[in-house]
């Protein structure tokens, strides 16, 4: 094999340029180069007419560099890299002979300490199966099929168009339990999750973090392959096909990536070239005390340009629809999770991570620049303000926010005996108070199934009729509510075990009647609520909704409206709170006419007691009611949400 050379002359490989221009390099430096994944990492190339391969690494307080791989016995001397002269700290270098399928590391001996390491590639877009921890030279060559897709995505994602997220684990929602509760792998994964997405309505799917990571118990959230998918299910290209077979079915891609913090695995980013390159030095900024894991230094240009060129990639490369950005509070706040004396407050005394900040404005602004039509959704538990408005209006600029309040106060709810619920009545209706001050999605997602807090079916009190009766109305109920909605895998059937990373689905429980029951509810609830723009085209604005009774504590009953860009055009919705039938409930009614039960979660086809309302509907009467001159008086089966349309042809 020929040593390697400066790379001054080496032909553009399949995965981009390999060599840095001038602009290149004034962008690098400037903090605002985002697309680096197409100089930095290692590509496949020619070079005098031969297979060869570039290798380019930001290593600063490097001394020296050499690629070591199974490609030369894994020798630091055989393929030294040079130090580019321009002061931006990048090493590079071709060897030729090198080809698709070499496994490699970096081997840095730093200037400080006389510190010596062997790294995997930060930019590598393939990585070796867990345990091993090598980078793999690859390509993304693909060819893609969803064109459809994506010339409709932009209306698929829009804020006025409904949002069904069924978020998932790759490596247990399904296994092989004939070949050992093996993975299935991505493209076998495929065709099934598409079926199932399809059977169920729901609109997106929502992939927990699918990059590579050393620690499979993390669920993906400790990442050290920032550009590579995870190995275990298959290769990028095997990837690309999951993506493409599910938007081929009109099911968008969002994907969980984590720029809050990484592993201190010693293969990986942590102490790259011998100094805290990624990370901050002082351990009062740069560990997380949580996760002991590494905080990303954001006042850092190059970090900067990784963290949103990593967002940019999945993007670009992989079709991905949105992006959903873990953990934003634990990177705007220097105290999150910390004791006093235990943080350094910034520039003005204030507990606001001011680099973090401007990472996340720019990420956005990025984003929506280059991909309008995708999504990026903000997983954020605190009252930060504006976090899913516009950078320019004052916010942090995501486009969506997972809606972390109502999740906790509707959960301790609804795990409340229901003779108590009275007591706790502001639970429910709190929510409603903020509803339209960002772009939310209800999440009833994983980490509400972990960690012994037990199944959502396990949560719900009483007897056993009682707990999927309540599981119904609580989906029921999440769906009347304004919001986006996102669905953890396995709730939408009634799983009774916690979830386990380490197998599948409880798929068996539903040879049994009452989970076929939740199930087909489930499966009617998206449906009805892709096919009423009611329900979706104004959620994010506070003209779509109207109370018509929050104060019904003593019965613990609430009954609202949800209205669509036509204000006349409308849905009642009653929930019923306690196992007890009301009968003869009456309720105002903004219009006359005859209203007539849509849905009914207390349906026997449900697995309810069949307790319904006249199938002819019920006229409004005018006997004032609620503020209004008309009301209907109606049957509210117990534990149950109904939803209710006014007959137009009636009226």
């Amino acid at each position: 094999m020929d040593e390697f050379t400066e790379g001054r002359n080496i032909e553009t490989g399949a995965n981009g340029p390999a060599l840095f221009s001038e602009y290149d390099v004034y962008l690098f430096k400037k903090g605002e180069h985002f697309r680096l994944y197409n100089l930095l990492g290692s590509r496949i190339v020619e070079k005098d007419g031969e297979q060869a391969a570039s290798f380019a690494v930001w290593a600063p307080n490097a001394g020296k560099v050499s690629v070591v791989g199974d490609f030369n016995g894994w020798n630091p001397e055989a393929f030294p890299l040079s130090r580019r002269d321009d002061e931006t700290g990048i090493w590079e270098g071709v060897a030729t002979g090198v080809g698709k399928g070499a496994i490699y590391k970096y081997h840095i001996v730093s200037n400080y300490n006389e510190y010596t390491v062997d790294k995997a590639d930060p930019y590598a877009v393939y990585c070796q199966e867990s345990p091993a921890t090598a980078s793999v030279l690859w390509d993304l060559n693909y060819n893609w099929k969803d064109s459809h897709w994506m010339n409709i995505r932009a209306e698929k994602n829009a804020h006025n168009a409904p949002m069904s997220i069924y978020e998932v684990h790759l490596g247990s929602w399904r296994r092989n339990n004939e070949q050992g509760n093996r993975f299935l792998t991505y493209r076998e994964l495929a065709c099934d999750l598409s079926k199932y997405v399809i059977e169920m309505g729901f609109t997106h799917v929502e992939f927990l973090p699918a990059k590579e990571h050393p620690f499979y118990g993390s669920w993906g959230y400790q990442m050290t392959g920032y550009f590579a998918p995870t190995s275990r299910y298959g290769t990028p290209q095997d990837f690309m096909f999951l993506i493409d077979y599910l938007h081929q079915c009109g099911i968008g891609v969002i994907l969980d990536w984590v720029p809050s913090h990484f592993p201190s695995d010693e293969f990986g980013l942590v102490y790259f070239d011998g100094t805290c390159l990624y990370e901050h030095e002082d351990p009062k900024l740069g560990f997380h005390p949580d996760w002991k894991s590494c905080i990303f230094n954001y006042g850092r240009q190059e970090v900067v340009n990784f963290l949103i060129s990593s967002a940019i990639f999945w993007l670009d490369k992989y079709h991905i629809d949105g992006l959903r950005i873990d953990a934003v509070a634990s990177m705007i706040y220097l105290d999150y999770s910390r004791k006093e004396g235990e943080w350094i407050p910034n520039k003005y005394g204030g507990r606001e991570n001011l680099e973090a900040i401007s990472m996340i404005k720019r990420l956005n602004e990025e984003v929506y620049r280059m991909f309008p039509d995708a999504q990026t959704i903000a997983e954020e538990s605190t009252a930060w303000p504006m976090v899913s408005k516009p950078v320019d209006a004052g916010g942090l600029g995501f486009g969506m926010k997972w809606n972390m309040g109502w999740m906790h106060d509707t959960l301790e709810y609804f795990c409340k005996d229901n003779i108590y619920r009275k007591y706790h009545h502001n639970d429910l209706t709190f929510s409603f108070l903020y509803a339209f001050t960002e772009n939310y999605v209800l999440s009833l997602s994983h980490d509400e199934v972990v960690h012994g807090k037990g199944s959502l079916l396990t949560k719900m009190p009483g007897d056993e009729w009682q707990k999927f009766a309540n599981l119904r109305l609580l989906f029921g109920y999440m769906y009347a509510h304004p919001g986006k909605k996102l669905l953890f895998m396995g709730a939408e059937f009634g799983q009774w075990n916690e979830w386990d990373h380490d197998s599948e689905l409880d798929w068996e429980a539903l040879q049994y009647k009452p989970h076929k029951q939740i199930k087909r509810w489930m499966r009617e609830l998206n449906y009805f609520y892709k096919s009423e723009p009611i329900l979706y085209e104004k959620d994010f604005d506070a003209d779509g909704f109207e109370w018509i009774d929050h104060n019904d504590s003593e019965q613990s009953v609430i009954s609202f409206l949800r209205k669509g860009a036509k204000q006349e055009d409308c849905i009642l919705l009653a929930c019923n709170f306690t196992p007890v039938p009301r009968h003869d409930y009456r309720i105002g009614v903004p219009a006359g006419g005859v209203w007539k039960e849509a849905l009914n979660s207390d349906s026997e086809q449900y697995g309810g007691s069949g307790v319904c309302n006249n199938c002819e509907g019920v006229e409004a009467e005018p006997m004032p009611r609620h503020g209004r001159d008309l009301s209907i008086s109606i049957t509210l089966p117990p534990l149950a949400i109904i939803y209710m349309k006014r007959d137009v042809a009636l009226k």
